[in-house]
């Protein structure tokens, strides 16, 4: 019997007790035929080898000992072997850039162009089977595709502006120009749009590679956080923009010249944000290489080609430029060229050509003394202009919004002055010497100071109580028309017809309704007085002026905006927030005092209509009724039918004002209710009460035709301001945005 010679089992018999040496000698394994035929073969001494079989190399416990050469070239041997790509049959180049990213195949697109909804900004052009065989595959243009995440939220005509860009900073809109003006009016998401055009032009283009590599926007120091903001929103992660609002110069310039060193087809931060104020200063570094595109929000800052910062700007070395202005007309034509001269230079010819050809025959033909053939000359000018910028702008007017946003009433209350008021106002009309200085056509520095004595007493008298008690120019002996035991340390509305507007207006608005308020003047003692009064009625405000720094803003701002804020007014430097800034926490807007450029008052009055305004809106437009004030309003109006006229192109917008008329300043017109209205020549009136139809039958065409009543306290459709008409109103012209679309009657 064969037993197991396991050593487990060895253990196990020995255990047992069993006689292993007997065991073996008695146990004999079984011999078969090969076991009997190796034996006769062992006991001849002859043992058969296959002619196949390669000897056995000896086996050794001893390693193999190599000198230190023959290993170092051993290691080497293996580390130099060629990387393989671990991909089956992989045939693609070994390159870095494409290095186990994709199989050799055709191009194609970075997104579906015929996805429902897709926004496509090139087609190829459709080929013939016989040019398909013909065309190289690997250079066979693509389709640029906006990403969906982007294209889902774009609004229709954000999907127009988005298609207008790309034509233009590609040059497929003018052959050789690069660059485009955004002109688009406030709340119409200009921003968005321009971060859409950023990403696609980093991601793709036609030749199936990026646009570029970097952008850099600049824009005012209030708005850099907002617009860093703004690409997290949008974009949700997938980029990583660089935003500088703050810091050393050193710190600034390394982060500059970070930011410029980066190439290559996956930058880590492709996007620059920067300031105005900080990309003058540091223009140096960023003129050492290129930038694929430069946005300038706000673009109207550039309106003077002679100031550093749009030499600066210029000097940048980038073919692709883009200017976001909702107002791109501010003061004069020759502002306007500059902006269009920046984006795509030459255009319109140099500044001197310009002026010559364009400038000069327009503003004869527009003066209302002009001739007939001055006319005609002037409007066949003026077409020319518009054709030619037609191309690099494009501009829509907030009558778009009225589909996404609530109604907005537009208001100019006419405030009569009070008795103090009126008394200082005079007493200055016959002690200011450059009254007659300009009247004789000379404008001086004292001139330009007698400006601002009357725009601060309209205000409030306060404004002017110190001139008063130095008794300077113009305010001499005037300290004795004030009230006896008269302090500057409280404020006093009834001293001020506008002020006791406004104390009506807050008073009525905070007693009736939850609605916020901002407040607007051109003025920090204006803002001031604010603050007087709103702790005197307890109401809880914030303030916004340029003394506040960038970061704080932002926070203030947001903070303002959250449903659950408990303060009712928010106060805002025209100067330091007007533009930009998004308050839709508000739904009602007092723009207290006017500024002689129209564009500084229309971008501060836009910060309440915008994207995401849940409420009817309310802008309050206070002027005191036969004053300076109403002079500057006229003058606005003059500036914006010339806007009208070139960027809009509306041409049936009349001549109402000569030049030789806007010099009467410093008069004081006591008996009307209206200075301005008196002006227009208004048709829809009789005896100061409006008829509808105008009492000729005509269309009334005028300046003034955005306002769509003119009215009395009959008139007025706001509770708020129908409250307070009795304090100090005498007129008003009010404006609902899209009345006809809205159904209002």
């Amino acid at each position: 019997q064969r037993r197991s010679l396991a050593p487990s089992q060895l253990a196990k018999r020995k255990a047992g007790g069993e006689d292993e040496e007997e065991e073996e000698e008695d146990w004999q394994p079984p011999t078969g035929r090969k076991r009997q035929k190796a034996a006769a073969e062992a006991e001849s001494g002859e043992c058969y080898r296959s002619p196949f079989r390669k000897p056995l190399a000896p086996l050794t416990n001893r390693p193999h000992c190599l000198d230190s050469s023959q290993h170092e070239a051993f290691i080497r041997s293996i580390l130099s072997k060629p990387f393989k790509v671990p991909i089956p049959n992989y045939k693609g180049p070994l390159g870095l850039r494409s290095l186990g990213v994709k199989r050799a195949g055709l191009r194609g697109p970075l997104h579906d162009p015929f996805e429902e909804g897709a926004l496509v900004l090139y087609e190829p052009p459709v080929l013939s089977a016989h040019d398909q065989l013909k065309i190289d595959k690997d250079k066979a243009p693509v389709h640029v595709v906006v990403d969906p995440v982007l294209s889902r939220v774009l609004r229709p005509h954000q999907r127009e502006g988005v298609k207008f860009l790309w034509d233009c900073v590609t040059s497929r809109r003018i052959p050789g120009s690069h660059g485009c003006i955004m002109a688009d009016e406030m709340g119409l998401g200009k921003t968005l749009q321009c971060i859409t055009l950023m990403w696609t032009l980093l991601r793709q283009s036609p030749d199936c590679k990026p646009e570029i590599e970097k952008a850099v926007v600049v824009s005012p120091s209030s708005l850099v956080r907002n617009w860093y903001n703004e690409v997290e929103k949008w974009l949700g992660g997938r980029i990583q923009p660089l935003a500088i609002d703050g810091g050393s110069k050193e710190e600034i310039d390394r982060k500059l010249a970070g930011f410029m060193s980066q190439h290559g087809r996956r930058v880590p931060s492709p996007i620059l944000i920067i300031s105005y104020e900080t990309f003058r200063l540091h223009a140096e570094v960023l003129q050492k290489g290129t930038v694929g595109l430069v946005i300038c929000d706000e673009g109207h800052r550039l309106k003077n080609s002679e100031n550093q910062t749009y030499q600066a700007l210029n000097s940048l070395n980038t073919p692709r430029r883009v200017l976001i202005s909702g107002t791109p007309i501010q003061n004069d034509l020759l502002e306007y060229f500059s902006l269009v001269h920046f984006v795509n230079s030459g255009i319109l010819g140099t500044a001197q050509e310009f002026k010559r050809h364009f400038e000069m025959p327009i503003l004869k033909g527009r003066d209302a003394d002009a001739s007939e053939a001055e006319r005609h000359k002037g409007e066949e000018r003026l077409k020319e202009l518009i054709s030619i910028v037609n191309r690099c702008l494009i501009r829509r007017t907030s009558d778009i919004l009225s589909k996404y946003l609530p109604v907005k009433i537009e208001q100019v209350v006419c405030c009569r002055l009070t008795p103090l008021q009126t008394e200082l106002y005079k007493n200055f009309l016959k002690q200011a010497k450059p009254v007659e200085e300009l009247k004789e056509g000379k404008i001086s520095v004292s001139s330009l100071s007698s400006i601002t004595s009357l725009k601060k007493l309209c205000n409030h008298p306060a404004l002017i109580y110190d001139k008063c008690v130095e008794e300077e120019e113009g305010f001499i002996g005037a300290l004795g028309l004030f009230p006896s035991g008269y302090s500057t340390k409280s404020v006093e509305p009834q001293l001020s017809g506008k002020m006791l507007v406004l104390d009506y207006i807050l008073a009525v608005t905070k007693s009736t309704s939850n609605d916020k308020v901002v407040l607007v003047s051109n003025y920090t003692q204006t803002l001031d007085l604010f603050e007087k009064l709103c702790r005197s009625r307890r109401y809880l405000y914030v303030r916004l002026d340029g003394t506040m720094s960038i970061k704080k803003r932002a926070k203030i701002v947001e903070r303002f905006n959250s449903p659950s804020s408990p303060e009712f007014i928010f106060m805002l430097s025209s100067k330091a927030g007007g533009c930009g800034l998004n308050l839709i926490g508000a739904n009602r807007l007092v723009m207290f005092d006017p500024d002689w450029n129209p564009a500084n008052d229309e971008q501060a009055m836009a910060r309440v209509w915008r994207d995401g305004q849940k409420k009817m809106c309310y802008i309050y437009r206070l002027l005191s009724t036969g004053t300076i004030e109403e002079k500057i309003f006229q003058r606005q109006t003059h500036k914006k039918a010339l806007s009208s006229c070139v960027v809009d192109e509306e041409q049936d917008v009349e001549r109402h004002f000569s030049l030789g008329e806007l010099k009467e300043l410093f008069t004081l017109n006591e008996t009307t209710t209206s200075d301005t209205h008196d002006k227009i020549k208004c048709r829809r009136c009789v005896n100061g009460h409006q008829v509808r139809p105008p009492p000729d039958g005509s269309d009334c065409t005028s300046d003034l035709s955005q306002w769509q009543h003119c009215a009395d306290r009959r008139g007025l459709q706001d509770p708020v301001l129908r409250a307070a008409w009795d304090a100090a109103v005498t007129f008003a012209f009010h404006h609902h945005s899209h009345e006809e679309q809205r159904g209002i009657p």
